[in-house]
């Protein structure tokens, strides 16, 4: 059985509880962390949740979202969590974590401080899916990406966007190492685009940065 770990709002552990407590019915509040995962191109690896899953099944999401283990880092995480989702290793950088609080349909919430990691695949390599976790990938550049946002928000997992929503604003350092591969993506005027998808899932804007 799967244990995730609960924290207050400044994420200072407070506890322990099983897995799909963590998400019924209105979650509690825990620690988890997505990666946005690029290849050389400046084109963003995207996952197709598995339809097996309790929470937004079959919708895209950034690379791989799940939660850390009890002593673990956010990146220490992340790294041991890509290769068993993926079949891939990658080094990762943190960015930023965030708030947020969504449910989905009358089955459960996601109730979540979220780490951000970034990674960029240097050279191709082939993928493993584990089929419980992901169904489908496929690498899509911003503006590819942007306009599928527009027309189908609910197709898209809602922490993906707040962490897309965020990244040209995150840790200069970061953006700076990978600017050349990354410049498109830290352009803020693209923030305007996901405005309306954000009100989509968040109508009461319940997601901030967390300092």
């Amino acid at each position: 059985m799967e244990y995730l770990i609960l924290v207050d709002n400044n994420d200072n552990p407070i506890g322990s509880d099983e897995k799909a407590k963590c998400h019924l019915p209105n979650g509690k509040l825990h620690r988890a962390f997505t990666i946005l995962l690029f290849n050389k191109d400046g084109k963003l690896l995207l996952t197709q949740r598995s339809m097996s899953k309790m929470l937004w099944p079959g919708d895209w999401d950034g690379t791989v979202a799940s939660h850390p283990r009890e002593s673990e880092t956010y990146v220490s995480s992340a790294e041991r969590r890509l290769p068993e989702e993926l079949g891939i290793t990658c080094k990762l950088d943190y960015l930023f974590k965030f708030e947020y609080h969504v449910p989905y349909k009358n089955i459960g919430s996601e109730n979540e401080i979220c780490g951000t990691l970034i990674g960029i695949l240097e050279e191709p390599e082939r993928m493993r899916l584990v089929k419980d976790e992901i169904s489908a990938i496929r690498w899509i550049s911003l503006d590819e990406l942007l306009a599928e946002i527009k027309k189908s928000p609910r197709t898209f997992c809602p922490w993906m966007l707040v962490a897309l929503y965020l990244l040209p604003g995150s840790n200069k350092d970061i953006n700076e190492k990978h600017k050349e591969i990354l410049q498109m993506w830290m352009r803020s005027d693209y923030n305007a685009d996901l405005n309306e998808p954000l009100k989509y899932h968040f109508p009461d804007h319940r997601w901030e940065l967390k300092r």
